[in-house]
């Protein structure tokens, strides 16, 4: 084990749990089943302050990824001892793997832990944002504060809806089998809102101790990708989100200065723009529009496209990001799309012209 200051190993615990916690809620509900979604909760921060408790002592293990799903699984086991459940269910979480694989069956299904458990936790019984409040807090580790503040809600109407979906699940015991190729379809769409959430809860953190999230950034992005690599779930809009975040992704590197303050994107430093990323954006866009069909992501993906296109902020195409977000605002009406094409008037146009569009926001 390696040797770290205590502050150094809480540090790494959150990192770690930020981006462990959910793959390993994921795979222990898998086995314990959704009526004790409580349960699996418990044992999951059972683990961190046993890592942060043991770590402190002992130091960093050489894969502290392993060492989580051990003891994750560990206290399962005793979990189930003491309830006197079944040993058949004691040895499949024996057999359970110390890390959770990140692989996709391209013919059969959804191998991923996270992704089988977000396709179950979108089921059409539940109503739909309660669906993505929930997989929001179960696998994506936001807060119901974190998750309120990406929908523009209040604390106590998410905390319920999360509350009356764990009801849902223990009422109706569903199980995990990935759904069917007539129910893919809805359900893909619910989770893609939820990875675009996720993604956007990373890029603009709520948490006033991080201003960008980059592991929840990348666990949108590699969950995103695997979808794109499945031929039941490599739809346009999948491709398209997919695309969205490449783009975004690609000015972490300029968005914050050095005093880890955020740069507005006209003083953003472009040489420090990751072009790899753009290129990608750029090309998962172009196989997201080989078909008529066109959603919000399509659309975003294609204003960010021309935001990285520009080799200066002035030299941006602003007529052609007005014509955008005119359609955006059909395909996603809100104040905040809105607001962004008031400011591309106010540069295709005129100041005037955008003052006059955000006055009647």
């Amino acid at each position: 084990m390696s040797d770290l200051t205590g502050q150094n190993i809480s540090g790494t615990v959150s990192h770690l749990f930020r981006h462990e916690a959910g793959k390993m809620a994921s795979v222990l509900t898998r086995l314990m089943g959704t009526a004790r979604f409580d349960e699996v909760e418990d044992i999951v921060q059972e683990t961190l302050l046993k890592a942060l408790e043991v770590w402190k002592y002992k130091g960093l293990p050489q894969n502290p990824s392993a060492w989580l799903y051990k003891v994750a699984r560990n206290q399962a086991i005793d979990h189930l001892r003491k309830k006197n459940l079944p040993l058949s269910l004691n040895d499949a979480l024996h057999d359970l793997p110390l890390e959770d694989d990140a692989e996709i069956n391209l013919e059969k299904g959804i191998n991923d832990s996270m992704l089988r458990m977000m396709f179950a936790c979108c089921h059409p019984a539940i109503p739909e944002e309660s669906q993505i409040a929930f997989t929001l807090k179960t696998l994506g580790g936001l807060s119901v504060k974190e998750i309120a503040h990406a929908f523009l809600s209040s604390e106590d109407t998410i905390a319920k809806r999360i509350y009356r979906a764990k009801e849902k699940f223990r009422e109706m015991k569903l199980d995990f089998s990935s759904p069917s190729l007539y129910e893919l379809p809805a359900r893909l769409n619910i989770v893609l809102k939820v990875l675009y959430l996720l993604f956007n809860e990373g890029y603009y953190s709520s948490n006033p101790e991080y201003l960008i999230r980059e592991d929840l950034c990348a666990e949108a992005m590699r969950l995103t990708f695997l979808l794109t690599k499945n031929k039941n779930t490599a739809q346009p809009q999948t491709k398209a989100l997919l695309a969205l975040m490449c783009l975004q992704a690609s000015r972490f590197n300029a968005r914050a200065d050095d005093q880890n303050q955020i740069v507005l994107l006209e003083h953003q430093d472009r040489s420090k723009w990751n072009h790899d990323l753009i290129q990608r954006g750029l090309n998962h866009l172009g196989e997201a529009s080989q078909t008529n069909w066109l959603t919000d992501y399509h659309v975003e993906a294609a204003i960010a496209s021309v935001h990285v296109s520009a080799k200066t902020f002035e030299e941006t195409q602003w007529n052609e990001l007005v014509k955008l977000y005119d359609t955006l605002e059909t395909l996603k009406p809100g104040k905040s799309i809105a607001f962004n094409r008031a400011i591309a008037k106010g540069y295709s146009i005129s100041v005037e012209e955008g003052i006059k569009n955000l006055l009647v926001i």
